[in-house]
């Protein structure tokens, strides 16, 4: 029965595509759950750019691609980055009438084939339920942040007041209220101003969300800020009922304390999930600066994963320079992308990613903590950090470099558990050891260096847990 269930939790990957159910948090206030109970790993993909620059077939390739690769959820804006209200859609179509945020434009009537009824919010609609056909969610961005705040880097124009801000956000909360599979980002890639109107847009914007689509528990919502210091949704919006799980976002160095971000939010109450929305990305320039630094690899991409997670997150978001853009030869480019965003899909980071979701998956979700104390030996420095979580009767230890480390057993349940390495980078598992489950073990990972990463699984021999590779 063990097996069946452990099995049903990879269904939506692995077998026929699973329908999306709504989400809510789970009772522990740690993860995201479906309406029939099961967890949700939450493993997006930043594609900002989806609505605005992508037709119906670049649209589909995408989001089948990542639906093949085990991504849950896509995360995209209406009113977009890159001219988001002026430079129009694939299809000719802009979003708003006069740049005004009550006057969406729409016309009647969806056929696809008829250029005057299709318009650019049937366009959306058609991404939101393609992704919904494909078992994907979408956190969706009502707008990105230079439409309240353009700063030095953003398009704008800066539209919304906090009146305005509820009506749109009312408005496209009744569009997509009988949508399962919508996850709301509010914010974008901008904090609030303590001598502006942000924080009363940003929440003017989130209430209207909830009226629109019928009520506080009809609606999940969280808060896509820049990466400052902290970095989190928490340092404005911790105490609103509205926002329902913490979002990060990290920025696009190398080897930063992530996992310091994460305990930080586990740390606070009221008590919320939280996730790392947007860290390094691959084939992205090291703190943007290509020729210091040059660019990420996917080493970067899986270390900013499994720190993230194993400190406390309950999913994370993987991003592509080349992709969230959807650059193609013809657009202009935003700090120097290296190819087009169709030939980027199969980079290795983004192949890599859904080894961690499948590890996550194969042990009870829910239960599961980060835990400190697991380690007798120093974590060490983000280069080579290593990162314990448990759960009741399993435990996970990443070692980023391949360091070794000591662990304090019998944090776990059972008198023996057995040892197996997990590689990050192909989702095998080696062959398992059997140890008693008391004192300290020091173990070796398999391999040490630059891209040498390795997770050691801990767990009670009495549950006799599946290899993570034995259920593909």
């Amino acid at each position: 029965m063990r097996l069946i269930l452990l099995l049903a939790c990879l269904f939506p990957v692995f077998g026929s595509v699973a329908q999306p159910q709504r989400l809510s948090v789970s009772k522990n206030q740690r993860f995201l759950v479906r309406e029939d109970g099961t967890p949700f790993f939450w493993l997006g993909d930043t594609a900002w750019e989806l609505f605005h620059r992508l037709d119906r077939e670049q649209a589909d390739r995408y989001l089948q691609r990542r639906a093949e690769q085990g991504f849950t959820v896509v995360q995209a804006v209406a009113l977009a980055e890159l001219d988001g209200l002026h430079a129009p859609n694939a299809y000719g179509d802009v979003p708003l009438r006069d740049d005004d945020p009550t006057q969406p434009l729409t016309t009647p009537g969806n056929a696809p084939d008829d250029t005057t009824q299709y318009d650019y919010w049937d366009h959306v609609d058609w991404m939101v339920d393609r992704a919904a056909a494909l078992g994907l969610y979408v956190g969706l961005l009502p707008t990105w942040g230079d439409k309240v705040f353009k700063n030095s880097w953003g398009t704008g124009p800066e539209i919304f007041t906090p009146e305005n801000a509820r009506a749109y956000g009312a408005w496209i909360g009744r569009r997509y209220a009988d949508r399962p599979n919508l996850i709301w980002i509010i914010g974008g890639d901008r904090n609030p101003r303590a001598n502006a109107d942000d924080l009363a847009i940003w929440r003017a914007l989130a209430e209207g969300v909830e009226q629109g689509v019928g009520g506080r528990d009809k609606a999940l919502l969280t808060f896509h800020p820049q990466p400052t210091e902290h970095g989190s949704s928490s340092n404005w919006f911790q105490q609103d009922a509205w926002l329902d799980f913490n979002m990060h976002q990290t920025g696009h160095c190398r080897d930063l304390p992530v996992y310091d971000r994460m305990q930080e939010d586990y740390a606070l109450t009221p008590v919320k999930p939280t996730l790392n929305g947007e860290p390094i990305y691959e084939d992205h320039p090291v703190c943007f600066n290509a020729a210091e630094n040059g660019y990420s690899y996917a080493s970067d991409i899986r270390k900013a994963a499994y720190l993230s997670l194993f400190a406390g997150a309950f999913g994370h978001t993987y991003g592509c320079h080349n992709v969230w853009q959807m650059w193609a030869p013809g657009r202009t480019p935003v700090n120097g992308p290296l190819k087009p965003w169709y030939e980027s899909l199969d980079l290795p980071g983004a192949v890599d990613l859904h080894h961690v979701r499948w590890l996550l998956e194969s042990r009870p979700m829910l239960d599961r903590v980060p835990d400190p104390l697991l380690l007798a030996s120093e974590p060490g420095s983000a280069a080579e950090r290593v990162q314990a979580t448990r759960g009741r009767d399993y435990a996970f230890v990443y070692s980023a470099a391949g360091r070794p480390f000591t662990v304090n057993m019998g944090l776990i349940r059972g008198r023996q558990v057995r040892a197996t390495w997990y590689d990050p980078r192909t989702g095998r598992a080696l062959p398992a050891e059997t140890l008693p489950n008391r004192g300290t073990n020091a173990f070796v990972p398999p391999s040490a260096g630059l891209g040498q990463d390795w997770v050691l699984i801990l767990d009670d021999v009495a549950q006799d847990y599946p290899l993570p590779q034995q259920q593909k």
